[in-house]
C-alpha cells in the first residue's frame, strides 16, 4: 500500500483542481468561455470536463481513504502529463489564451510531486526490505 503524505497532499491538490475545473463547463459554458476563450466544440468541451471531474474524484476517492495505489499515482501523473502537454503545446503555437500555459505549470507541479512521492515511496520500500 501506498501512502505517503506527499502522495496524499498532491492527490488532494490535483483533485481538487481537476473536480473544479472539470465541471466548471458542465455548469456555466459563458463563464468557462469569458476565462478560457470561445469554443467551437461544446460538446466536446463538456466531454473532457466530464472525464477530467471522474478522474479527480477517483484521486480524491483514494486520498481520503489513504489507499494510493501504484494505479492512483498513475492516473495522477500521466492526467497531467497529458493535460500539461497540449496546454503547452497549443498555449506555446498561439492557439489558446494564455491560462492554458497558467495550467500547464500546474501540470507540472502536479507531475513532480508524483515523481517525488513515488520515489520517496520506493525508497522507503527498498530501505525495509535491506
Amino acid at each position: 500500500m501506498r501512502g505517503n503524505q506527499l502522495e496524499r497532499w498532491v492527490a488532494l491538490a490535483q483533485s481538487a483542481e481537476y473536480v473544479s475545473t472539470g465541471i466548471w463547463p458542465l455548469l456555466s459554458m459563458k463563464t468557462f468561455e469569458a476565462i478560457t476563450g470561445p469554443k467551437v466544440d461544446r460538446w466536446l468541451v463538456r466531454t473532457v470536463g466530464i472525464l477530467v471531474t471522474v478522474s479527480g474524484s477517483v484521486i480524491a476517492l483514494a486520498a481520503w481513504r489513504r489507499r494510493i495505489t501504484p494505479e492512483i499515482a498513475l492516473l495522477g501523473a500521466g492526467s497531467a502529463a497529458g493535460l500539461g502537454a497540449v496546454d503547452l503545446w497549443y498555449s506555446l503555437r498561439g492557439q489558446t489564451r494564455l491560462v492554458y500555459l497558467a495550467d500547464s505549470f500546474l501540470q507540472v507541479a502536479f507531475l513532480a510531486g508524483w515523481v517525488t512521492a513515488s520515489t520517496r515511496e520506493e525508497r522507503r520500500r527498498l530501505d525495509n526490505s535491506a
